[in-house]
């Protein structure tokens, strides 16, 4: 208590813990009290904060990663309290002197900026809960990803870590990311060893794709975990729930399909969610069947982002690891692939980095509603 009452503004505790106010880069590694760093020279990915309250965050995350909620809450309080008091200033009335209407214009834009100062703030506060779910895990996320100056070099080295990202799942969630893999992945999804050179644009693509795919994942695991603790599933009993799943067969409805450009893969689309988004060859899951039970409307709702920080959390975190692409459409309207770089991965990398991705997403959902629930900025 002591600790959380102390958190009342970042200077505060930078003060007390010793801090500077120089900028901070979210660079966790090399640090006893994180098990960020399983192997020397191994870091974790480089994302730049850049308002006040980022910076204070990263820093908590480096040395008192345990005072990270409580410096959370307290900065939720301080925003919710400035927002308070932007509502209740009034705003000047209009007037036909130009002076008078130059100050409401500006009273306009300084509110603007305001409120923009506030939004940049919730999402690296996102981000700073997410990458403490990771820490917790005892999770490394992987580095930024770059080529190597060894043309014939593969850029992944990350230790595989399927077991911790297992355990971050409900057994029902784990069934349908091990579908997703397939989906992706193809034949070579429990291939560990073969190297391949793929569109640098392409994995980032997927690996966006499979952050929003964790996100609607955790967003209907929850649901289907408290109707089946509620025995409303849609099947009833646990006899049918057994009944069911014996008959279910192993292949559904046509899915629109997720893969990566490669000649060894078949090849890569846009990912997309449909009524039947977990089929052709999809093992058959409970949870696949819950989710097929929703109505269109139902489903649209449960895979679309909720708020634009969280949409923004995922463009950024996917950025600072694959880099911003050159994009350059051309004048037949297709994407241009002369820029686009080609990096060498194993299969195992590329699982590694789609499992990471699915739990960025799941966390981001549970720190986005814990978020919402003190500051309220999820619209309905």
């Amino acid at each position: 208590m002591e600790a959380a009452t102390g958190l009342r503004s970042p200077q505060c505790l930078r003060k007390a813990l010793g801090f500077s106010s120089r900028s901070c880069l979210l660079a966790i590694h090399g640090t006893n009290s994180l098990s960020f760093d399983p192997k020397p020279g191994y870091s974790t990915l480089w994302l730049k904060l850049d308002s006040p309250i980022g910076q204070f965050l990263s820093q908590i995350l480096v040395s008192h990663p345990h005072l990270l909620p409580a410096a959370v809450d307290q900065q939720l309080e301080q925003l919710q309290t400035d927002r308070e008091a932007e509502k209740n200033k009034e705003e000047p009335a209009p007037s036909g002197t130009d002076i008078i209407n130059s100050g409401i214009e500006t009273f306009r834009r300084i509110a603007e900026v305001k409120a923009n100062e506030r939004r940049t703030a919730l999402e690296e506060i996102l981000y700073a809960l997410v990458v403490q779910k990771f820490v917790e895990a005892d999770v490394s996320l992987v580095p930024a990803i770059s080529q190597s100056t060894d043309p014939s070099s593969r850029v992944d080295h990350w230790p595989p870590q399927d077991e911790k990202f297992q355990r971050l799942h409900s057994p029902e969630a784990y069934e349908m990311i091990k579908n997703h893999l397939a989906l992706i992945l193809g034949q070579r999804v429990s291939d560990s060893n073969s190297v391949a050179p793929i569109s640098k644009l392409r994995i980032g693509q997927v690996y966006a794709a499979s952050v929003m795919y964790g996100y609607f994942l955790k967003r209907v695991d929850q649901r289907f975990q408290l109707e089946k603790s509620m025995n409303t599933l849609p099947w009833g009993s646990d006899k049918e729930e057994i009944a069911i799943k014996q008959a279910m067969p192993d292949e559904s409805r046509p899915f629109t399909e997720s893969r990566i450009s490669n000649p060894e893969l078949p090849s890569w689309s846009s990912p997309g969610f449909s009524q039947g988004a977990f089929g052709n060859g999809a093992k058959s899951s409970l949870l696949r069947s819950y989710v097929m039970s929703f109505d269109s409307d139902t489903l649209q709702r449960y895979v679309t982002i909720r708020s634009k920080e969280a949409f923004t959390t995922i463009e950024k975190h996917t950025e600072a690891l694959f880099g911003r692409p050159e994009i350059v459409i051309t004048p037949q309207g297709t994407i241009d692939s002369s820029k686009d770089e080609l990096i060498k991965i194993s299969f195992a990398g590329l699982r590694r980095l789609i499992l990471e991705a699915i739990t960025f997403g799941s966390f981001l959902w549970d720190v986005e509603g814990y978020v919402d629930s003190r500051y309220h900025f999820v619209t309905n």
